[in-house]
Order: C-alpha cells, then structure tokens, then sequence
C-alpha cells in the first residue's frame, strides 16, 4: 500500500513523520524531492528565482519518474508499506500554480496539463493524508525562505489542493493541521492505522 503525506510548507509533515516511523517500523519511508541527483537537480531550481517554470516541471516529473522505479514500486512489490512525504499531488498542486502565469503554454487548465503528463506512468496513492492549514499560518511556520513559500503563491496552490480532493475525495483524509503537534501527529496515525487495516 502506497500512503502519501501532502500539504502546504510548514503544515507539520516532518514532525509527523517522526511519529509515523515509530508507529510503523517496518514501513518503507522516502520523499520528494528525492535524495537522488534528480532531486538535487529540483531543489537547485527551487531555489533559483529565475527558474524556468516548465524546465522546472519536468525536473520534478524526472524526480517522479525515478522515484517510482528506483523505490516506490519496488517496496510495493516486496509487499512493504510505503510512505512518502510529497508525491504526485505536489506537483499537480505545486507546479500547477507556477504554470497558471506562465505565458508560453498553450493550455487553458495547468491543473489538468500536469496530471496529464504523469497520467502514462504515475502510480496513484491508495490514501492520502491531507494536512490542512491556511496559507498564512503555514507561510510563518516555514519562513517563507524560498518562492514556494511566500502566502499569494500557497493560496493558489492550496486551491489546487482543494480541487484534486474534491475530484478524488475517497482517498485523500484532511487532518486539521492547526491543532498541536500531538494531536495532528496522532489524528494522522489513526488515519494510517486504519487506511493499513
């Protein structure tokens, strides 16, 4: 079973994570970005203003792509738990709010442009754990020290967040994210225990 973490910059998910490992040892952990040079190839364009916003799509799709054949779908053969901080809707939320000012594509739905392009090779998620926080408490949390991070930008992408769940709402589980750390940690184990059950 393939269990996603997803939500603003500083909704909690590293403190989560931490619980998650001790609830669920023999469990298969990882992230996007990844480890990877892919993924040292992302965070590079993350932190780069001038970024290209396509070329930086496609360097998160490659991070994907790998992730899936180099962890994800190998742990999921071995019949492991998989669970990853950041996946697909990331992206799809993420990426989707660059490219929606973005002047050169020719698309009238950048959501849906990049699900598109992942659609031929993704695995999706059996659930996804959605932490829910405004776009102004999680802008302070995480200091806004990159371009992903500033609250005019995370409002477009928690809209995006917004749709995907509505679209697919049978897998996604939204825990309130400005509770405690403990009572989000423990709201997001229930929703593993019972997703794994």
């Amino acid at each position: 079973m393939l269990v996603t973490l997803e939500g603003l910059d500083g909704s909690g998910k590293t403190t989560v994570l931490g619980h998650l490992r001790d609830e669920f040892p023999e469990a298969t952990f990882t992230c996007e970005p990844t480890d990877s040079w892919y993924g040292e190839s992302v965070l590079r364009s993350i932190r780069d203003d001038e970024a290209d916003p396509l070329a930086e799509l496609f360097l998160f799709t490659a991070d994907h792509a790998d992730h899936l054949a180099r962890v994800v779908r190998p742990a999921l053969e071995t019949g492991s738990l998989v669970i990853s901080d950041r996946y697909a809707d990331s992206r799809y939320a993420y990426q989707a709010a660059t490219l929606a000012a973005y002047d050169h594509l020719a698309v009238d739905d950048a959501l849906t442009y990049v699900r598109e392009v992942h659609a031929p090779f993704t695995r999706d998620p059996d659930r996804t754990v959605y932490l829910d926080v405004d776009p102004e408490t999680a802008a302070e949390r995480a200091g806004a020290t990159n371009k992903l991070e500033h609250v005019d930008y995370l409002r477009r992408v928690r809209d995006n967040y917004e749709r995907l769940i509505r679209e697919d709402d049978g897998r996604f589980v939204r825990v309130d994210a400005t509770q405690s750390p403990a009572a989000v940690a423990s709201d997001v184990v229930r929703a593993v225990e019972k997703a794994v059950r």
